[in-house]
């Protein structure tokens, strides 16, 4: 989780070992510094786990493409659907580094212009264990909703804490604005269910993606995959395409080359890759079951609605991306 350290693996990588290309890199900070140093050095960076939307706003490369989600996504989808069915005053909860700070922006942008109004915020240290002070503070704001601006165990340690003070009992509702399904099955449906999340990948969509989970459990003490997994899979499958085309490896080449095929995979169907870097598809807002809705292990969420492709990332003109014309 630390951009020196991850800098001075990618560059061992890159110089030493000679890797052409680096997946997924699950965290915001180390992205935005490897997607320097990719650049600097020429390679190719496909990012599905990094969140951060600066990756194709004033941060966006002609070496990097961002695959699977981010920060404006999660917002939109999730924020915007929340105020529109009463969730109108927000209370953030934010983890104090590049992503949370991001993914609170981006939300909060969103919030406010569906007509809802910010009471307040806290941001709390990567990898916190004890969330009292801040839940406490949550809970004083009287908002409605409670904004996780975070992601994994502080997630997941958060929901369960605040399950233990009675928020939710208390009429306050979490909105997990990072949530992945593994994060549902650690805490499980009784203290999950009605969680609402933005995700653009489940496994149990169609035949195909049932297909690709049934062998990724297989092979993973069958846990199911995340739209991470997914996306660092059809990330690398159409990088892989690229390269046979061009019969090249070269990293800017390759990238460029990636941008102008249409993409096309079992897991995310057909899509596109505009000019910023942004891989472009549908997103969906789900909510997690509750336990009598489940039928069985990793059969979590029901869709309340589709975000289109064209809808569900921010407008190519907004990211202020130096790549992309005027």
């Amino acid at each position: 989780n630390k951009p020196d350290v991850g800098s001075s693996i990618a560059r061992q990588w890159l110089d030493v070992d000679k890797v052409d290309v680096i997946v997924d890199v699950p965290n915001s900070g180390v992205a935005l510094a490897l997607n320097q140093i990719v650049r600097d050095k020429g390679k190719a960076l496909l990012v599905s786990g990094a969140a951060t939307a600066d990756l194709t706003g004033k941060a966006c490369s002609p070496n990097t493409i961002h695959w699977t989600y981010d920060t404006w996504a999660l917002a939109n989808g999730t924020g915007n659907a929340i105020v529109k069915t009463g969730g109108d005053t927000w209370f953030f909860l934010t983890a104090d580094y590049a992503f949370g700070h991001a993914l609170e922006r981006d939300t909060e942008a969103v919030v406010t212009k569906a007509g809802g109004k910010v009471l307040g915020k806290v941001r709390h240290p990567l990898n916190t264990q004890d969330f009292s002070s801040f839940l406490l503070q949550a809970q004083a704001s009287k908002a409605k909703i409670i904004g996780l601006a975070n992601a994994g165990g502080d997630t997941t340690n958060a929901i369960k804490q605040a399950a233990e003070f009675g928020l939710v009992k208390g009429g306050q509702n979490l909105a997990g604005l990072l949530v992945f399904i593994t994060d549902v099955h650690a805490l499980g449906l009784d203290k999950a269910q009605g969680l609402i999340m933005t995700e653009t990948f489940y496994w149990d969509t169609n035949d195909k993606t049932r297909a690709f989970a049934k062998k990724f459990a297989e092979r993973n003490r069958q846990i199911h995959p995340t739209m991470i997994h997914a996306g660092v899979y059809s990330a690398t499958l159409h990088y892989l395409k690229a390269v046979e085309a061009l019969k090249s490896d070269d990293g800017t080449q390759v990238i460029a080359k990636m941008k102008a095929m249409p993409t096309d995979d079992p897991l995310f169907g057909k899509g596109t890759i505009r000019a910023d870097g942004r891989k472009v598809h549908p997103a969906y807002l789900f909510e997690v079951k509750k336990p009598s809705e489940s039928k069985g292990p990793w059969d979590y969420y029901k869709l309340r609605s589709t975000i289109p492709a064209e809808q569900a990332f921010r407008p190519i003109d907004q990211g202020d991306c130096p790549l992309v014309k005027k």
